[in-house]
């Protein structure tokens, strides 16, 4: 059998479970906890048996990535982790290692990190993984060796639900949020640039430098890209995944038993 690596986003797939159980009617908050603990063990097995993974990893955040200290708004308005939820997910913890698959925590790494790379050294090695995560900064990653699952609308993404979703081909994925911003993580992108113009841009330009140079470019698009060209740099290195976070583990570590 050829290796798959199953590359599970961890807190993705738990939260929102748990906001399903959360609202339904249970005896107590013990019971709906194990509900929940129960549907996520089996969203797991459902999701080694459907990609046939020979390896897989279960990935949580860790405290405090390095985004937060290069950019101290980054993520200030998210809602914070139910207690209930976040005094529990040693329980969620130990229905995933039920499983067989690998529960990994880093100290201050954020799962997306992790997550991306271990896939891109898979995908060097010419190893398949399945990626499972709601989260878009992924798409970017996609590519013969890498496929993202979405386990909530059961199905995968590609470059077809990349264009429809975004009006952009993947490549330019990047460079769209990093003009747009993203809200969801509070990336502020530049300001007064919304999806309509950072898509414009884009699909017209190379980069950024190519527009500014542009006289058929609106002069206050231009002005807005001149004048905050940092906050675009900024944003950048805000929605670009890492690739080379030291793990101390191996793939052979990861195997199904």
């Amino acid at each position: 059998m050829k290796p798959h690596l199953l590359l599970i986003d961890a807190l993705n797939l738990i939260r929102r479970i748990y906001a399903v159980d959360a609202n339904q009617t249970h005896h107590s908050e013990e019971h709906m906890l194990k509900a929940s603990c129960a549907r996520v063990a089996h969203a797991c097995k459902k999701l080694l048996q459907s990609t046939n993974a020979t390896h897989a990893i279960a990935v949580f955040d860790g405290d405090k990535s390095w985004r937060y200290h290069f950019y101290k708004q980054y993520k200030h308005t998210r809602e914070p982790m139910p207690d209930t939820l976040k005094n529990a997910l040693h329980n969620f913890k130990q229905a995933i290692e039920q499983t067989g698959i690998v529960v990994f925590e880093p100290i201050n790494d954020e799962a997306d990190d992790i997550i991306a790379t271990l896939a891109d050294k898979a995908a060097k090695n010419k190893i398949n993984s399945t990626i499972v995560s709601t989260d878009k900064g992924f798409l970017p990653f996609l590519n013969d060796y890498i496929c993202v699952y979405d386990y909530f609308k059961k199905c995968y993404l590609d470059n077809n639900s990349i264009e429809q979703r975004f009006g952009i081909e993947q490549s330019k994925l990047i460079d769209f949020w990093a003009l747009a911003g993203d809200k969801t993580n509070d990336v502020p992108g530049v300001k007064g640039i919304g999806t309509k113009s950072a898509q414009l841009i884009v699909n017209t330009y190379e980069n950024i430098d190519k527009a500014i140079e542009d006289d058929a470019l609106s002069s206050s698009i231009q002005k807005k890209l001149v004048e905050q060209k940092d906050m675009y740099v900024i944003s950048k290195q805000l929605v670009t995944l890492r690739t080379d976070i030291q793990l101390g583990f191996s793939l052979k570590q990861l195997r199904l038993h």
